[in-house]
């Protein structure tokens, strides 16, 4: 048995159901592990498939396929002395399994099995995979080392048995997207279980955005004692290679690199533009274009866009009529300037003049209402959409999770898009990442540095502008207020009397659940965007269109609390 081990930990973006470019990327990690003279060299969960694969796993071939990629990777070992730990799918007695196979000498020598199978909001991997036994731990170089795979850290059991039976270290695969403190959240985990076990864990994360999901990487090792032995990037690739030694005191860490990993400000910004740039590559693109209305939300997302893409692959188009002010076409202006992206201005006004009259005779004896706003909305969706389609860019689309939870969007319209960076943060964050990004320069960033988004677009009041002296307060709660209400009653799952205990109005909380209710309808219609906290609206909160429940819990003495019952993810 040897006392010394090289292990390399490849922090890598696969995507999704590309097996043969995931392979590719596996062989290359292979080459980058021998070069660096690696003993082990461990990929992230499901690597081969990309995590998450939904319904690909109930298709035969595809699994099929998997395990063949898997083979022709295992094969690449042969001639090097690097030991392998594949994760993939794997077929065995007729039962599919989330697995870790080891790779030797050109071989699948082991394999190990997920035990603990999450079935949440995110991923529901008992539809597709069976459970594992509590597994043994591998003889890796004469070393035993535990591999539990990503939710298995989550159940004490599993690690405590591997230990048990001889694991001297754990290495654990694992695809852990990115929401608010998840990484703080990780590392109390881990270093958990190795508080119980006594023995090291390094946990090895995916990087890049999947549809909705963004997995920040952020790989780690804890030790006994709880020392950081190492840190990876975050929201980027990286390969991690790190030196270990069997001490009286049993492996530690002799040589690991600890890089500094992005501020709580900076993270939000940082997976907003990467499920941005990896939405538009990983599905073909290069292109994005958007409306700048000069109001905020366009503005952070036409600097996210020009972030993630580079300036010169970002086009906004400002599509102004009668009510548009000057100032918003001067703010608009100036932040496409500020950004260095291309910038063009479409009017709307023949167009919607042009339906409103085709329309007159059906409306002629009812009052301009919500349907003229309305209409204006979708025009501009139209134009946009017809730019989308002559360029072959995406539509990015911009509304913030405030808007989209009380249903101030118009379905065919503003909500016009292939995917929103914006969708899983409240309006009062908005303001806050603005703010940031004008006195900060993100790592990993293709935009330009300083005051991108003009000031004055930060400090005048929210519009539509579909009417006269329209401002946003017109018809919501003060954003402060409204996103409070909502962060109770959807983050926090609480009731009416609940949120009112936090001294808002009952009105005004019984019409904000209302107006949340209301709107499923057009959130199901909604363009993917990322998700940045447990409860974003759509992937991570599953409510029916057709509802009839209203909480009047505020409007009647409290009910004795059910014994035994706690409300999910808060307690």
């Amino acid at each position: 048995m040897t006392d010394r081990l090289r292990i390399a930990l490849a922090q890598l973006n696969p995507v999704v159901g590309a097996l043969a470019a995931n392979r590719e990327l596996g062989r290359k990690a292979l080459a980058d592990a021998a070069a660096a003279g690696a003993d082990i060299l461990l990929l992230p969960e499901l690597f081969l498939t990309g995590y998450f694969p939904e319904d690909l796993l109930l298709k035969p071939q595809f699994v099929a396929d998997a395990m063949a990629a898997a083979r022709e990777l295992a094969a690449a070992t042969r001639g090097t002395n690097v030991s392998l730990l594949l994760p993939t799918v794997w077929q065995h007695d007729g039962l599919l399994y989330n697995a870790v196979v080891l790779a030797e000498d050109g071989e699948i020598v082991a394999a190990r099995f997920k035990r603990e199978l999450p079935n949440d909001d995110v991923f529901f991997e008992k539809r597709y995979f069976a459970s594992g036994p509590l597994a043994e731990p591998l003889t890796i170089k004469g070393v035993s080392i535990g591999v539990p795979i990503c939710e298995d850290i989550w159940h004490a059991e599993v690690c405590a048995h591997l230990v048990d039976n001889g694991a001297r270290l754990l290495l654990c695969p694992n695809g852990s997207p990115y929401w608010r403190n998840k990484q703080d959240t990780r590392k109390r985990l881990v270093k958990d279980r190795v508080r119980e076990d006594n023995v090291p864990m390094l946990y090895l994360n995916q990087v890049g955005g999947q549809d909705e999901l963004v997995y920040d990487g952020a790989s780690f090792a804890i030790e006994p004692g709880g020392r950081l032995a190492l840190q990876g990037r975050s929201f980027e690739p990286d390969f991690i290679v790190s030196d270990w030694h069997n001490t009286d005191n049993g492996w530690r860490c002799v040589d690991g690199v600890v890089r500094d990993l992005p501020s709580v400000d900076e993270t939000p910004w940082r997976a907003c533009v990467l499920g941005l740039r990896d939405y538009v590559h990983k599905n073909g693109f290069r292109t994005v274009v958007l409306g700048l209305s000069g109001g905020i939300d366009s503005a952070v997302v036409a600097a996210m866009a020009t972030d993630a893409l580079g300036p010169e692959n970002v086009h906004c188009l400002m599509l102004p009529y009668r009510y548009t002010s000057e100032a918003s076409l001067a703010d608009a202006k100036a932040c496409a300037e500020r950004l260095g992206v291309r910038y063009d201005v479409v009017p709307i006004g023949s167009p919607v003049d042009a339906v409103n009259a085709e329309l007159e005779p059906l409306f002629r004896d009812r009052l301009p209402d919500i349907t003229e706003e309305n209409l204006q909305s979708r025009l501009r969706g139209v134009v946009l959409m017809a730019v989308s389609n002559k360029f072959g860019s995406l539509l990015v689309t911009t509304g913030n999770k405030s808007e989209m939870a009380v249903g101030y969007a118009t379905l065919y319209g503003d909500m016009n898009g292939g995917f929103n960076p914006l969708k899983d943060l409240l309006k009062m964050q908005v303001y806050r990442l603005a703010a940031w990004r004008n006195a900060h320069m993100p790592g990993d960033c293709l935009g330009p540095a300083g005051e991108v988004i003009p000031q004055a677009i930060i400090d005048k009041a929210p519009s539509a502008e579909l009417r006269p002296n329209q401002t946003d307060q017109d018809s919501l709660p003060p954003y402060p207020v409204l996103d409070a209400i909502l962060e109770g009653l959807v983050e926090e799952e609480l009731s009416v009397r609940e949120v009112v205990a936090r001294g808002f109005d009952l009105a005004t909380v019984k019409r904000v659940e209302k107006l949340l209710y209301l709107a499923e309808f057009k959130r199901r219609q909604a363009a993917p965007g990322v998700k940045m906290t447990k409860k974003a609206l759509g992937l991570g909160r599953k409510y029916p269109i057709t509802n009839g429940y209203r909480d009047d819990s505020g409007s009647h003495p409290p009910a004795a609390p059910l014994p035994g019952l706690k409300r999910q993810g808060v307690e």
